[in-house]
């Protein structure tokens, strides 16, 4: 319950999980955070490995930015639902939480295309040598929290 409530503040803090692409398991390494790269903006790791110019920083700062003003609405009504369920699910109330699970659902099926657009987004401001290497980042995200998951 921890790592889901975990993960889905991070996606409602920013759309931007799928963007924490850099690391190498150590505290801090991730890429597209906006606090400092760990979480949330566009880290200064990231932006090295991938040798990005600061015209392309500040167009994907751009970029991000706009995607949070528009979608400020819907994160603040996924914030109040999942601050419901969670309050139902420490209740123990399965009705309430069985009665808020479709909008729950139904929010991170959104989230995912934000940060789907959001990426198509990123990766036209990309060389396609950087978008490749963006890829290959993501990808090795993936496994490693998919191998995190199983342990």
């Amino acid at each position: 319950m921890k790592k889901f409530a975990s993960a889905v503040a991070v996606t409602l803090l920013g759309a931007s999980l799928a963007f924490a692409a850099a690391g190498d398991g150590r505290e801090g390494g991730h890429g597209w955070g906006r606090h400092g790269g760990k979480r949330g903006g566009f880290g200064a790791k990231l932006a090295q490995e991938l040798n990005v110019t600061d015209a392309q920083k500040a167009q994907i700062k751009s970029l991000k930015e706009a995607s949070r003003q528009q979608n400020a609405a819907f994160f603040e009504q996924s914030r109040a639902t999942m601050k419901e369920y969670f309050t139902a699910k420490e209740a123990n109330d399965t009705a309430k939480m069985d009665s808020l699970k479709p909008a729950v659902d139904a929010a991170r099926a959104q989230m995912k295309q934000i940060r789907a657009t959001e990426n198509a987004s990123i990766a036209s401001v990309l060389t396609p040598d950087q978008n490749a290497k963006w890829q290959q980042l993501k990808a090795d995200r993936a496994a490693r929290h998919q191998k995190h998951e199983q342990q």
